[in-house]
């Protein structure tokens, strides 16, 4: 068996098997909330607040058919 095929069954055991992560959630959404945050940050200093919040209001007032 050459490393592939076992690293691949590593990870079908791990991801549908009885010993699956089951803590794995917890670090992901870690993950994600850090991801989230770098994209606000981001978005906070280029300055693009107030862009996306006029885009986001005139796509609502479009569909709303609001003026």
């Amino acid at each position: 068996m050459n490393r592939f095929t076992a690293w691949t069954r590593t990870v079908i055991s791990r991801t549908r098997g009885t010993h699956r992560d089951a803590g794995a959630g917890f670090v992901e959404y870690a993950g994600l909330m850090i991801i989230i945050a770098g994209i606000f940050t981001l978005i906070d200093q280029l300055g693009l607040d107030g862009t996306i919040s006029g885009a986001i209001g005139d796509a609502v007032s479009r569909v709303t058919g609001g003026g």
